[in-house]
């Protein structure tokens, strides 16, 4: 239901004629529902901003929360909601916060100090209930956007390119690998390949469960991106579990060597560089 010129007016008059005692009764409301979990000043600061907010779109001929007249205050109400999920409330809690005002506007009905009528009411709800609902669509997508960031740092933190010798790098992966880790191990580990000009790079798989026909595709790519860039891959951590699959399922990694161990194939490309290694053996006692 979208609100008159009039009935706006009269919201705004209402909100500036008991200023102080609305803000003060919506502060203690939200913070009793919050439980502590934000300062009483905190509270106050955020409940002003909406009040003026509210204000200035009433004067302005509020209808309906999407007219331009309300520009100010979605944004006011999409701060709050970005805000507290920055902060770890949930969409519910937030959404309460524009609801106490209801509260409030009761209060002051009921304590004889203004007088509102039926339609009144109903239109001053309406618009709280589509504040609350707005705040909550602004939440979710917000928090939609936090979890897609916190997951992209999770993959590139899961996906480490490291130097492990002069001209030598390694990708430990670990976990499946899927088609959006595969894009980010190719894409880290050709950036590193260009920052450090190492001319060989270790794909380490010892980590992952299980090689199928996808994982092995993601792998192939990942090291023809890397000759691309003139570094040769070996691939490291082939337990005979995986190779056992890798035989049945008919995969063939070509002329890609293939080592058993990191340390193998860290052994391996020491003498590609003319390194000087030696296996370590147990001291036999005389």
């Amino acid at each position: 239901m979208a609100l008159t010129t009039e009935e706006s007016g009269r919201l705004a008059d209402l909100l500036g004629e008991h200023d102080e005692r609305i803000a003060q009764r919506w502060t203690d409301i939200v913070a009793a529902s919050l439980r502590g979990r934000l300062s009483h000043a905190e509270l106050r600061l955020q409940v002003q901003e909406l009040h003026r907010s509210m204000i200035a779109a009433g004067r302005a001929g509020l209808t309906d929360i999407q007219t331009e007249s309300a520009g100010e205050l979605r944004a006011v109400l999409a701060e709050l909601s970005r805000g507290r999920v920055r902060q770890g409330f949930s969409a519910t809690e937030t959404a309460v916060s524009i609801y106490a005002l209801k509260d409030v506007l009761v209060e002051l009905a009921e304590s004889g100090e203004v007088e509102l009528s039926l339609r009144d009411v109903i239109a001053f709800n309406s618009l709280v209930d589509q504040m609350g609902l707005y705040t909550f669509e602004t939440y979710v997508r917000a928090r939609e956007s936090l979890i897609a960031d916190q997951a992209e740092q999770l993959l590139e933190l899961s996906t480490p390119v490291v130097k492990i010798w002069d001209g030598v790098v390694a990708v430990p992966l670990v976990g499946t690998l899927d088609s959006a880790r595969a894009q980010v191990v190719m894409e880290r580990l050709l950036q590193t390949l260009v920052d450090t000009g190492s001319p060989y790079a270790i794909i380490d798989i010892t980590g992952v469960p299980a090689v199928d026909t996808q994982v092995a595709q993601h792998i192939l790519k990942t090291v023809v991106a890397a000759r691309l860039m003139g570094a040769d891959c070996i691939i490291s951590g082939i337990r005979p579990q995986i190779a056992q699959t890798i035989v049945a399922l008919g995969i063939e990694f070509g002329d890609i060597a293939t080592k058993a161990s990191l340390a193998d194939a860290l052994r391996h490309v020491l003498r590609l560089t003319g390194v000087e290694t030696a296996r370590r053996h147990p001291r036999r006692e005389a």
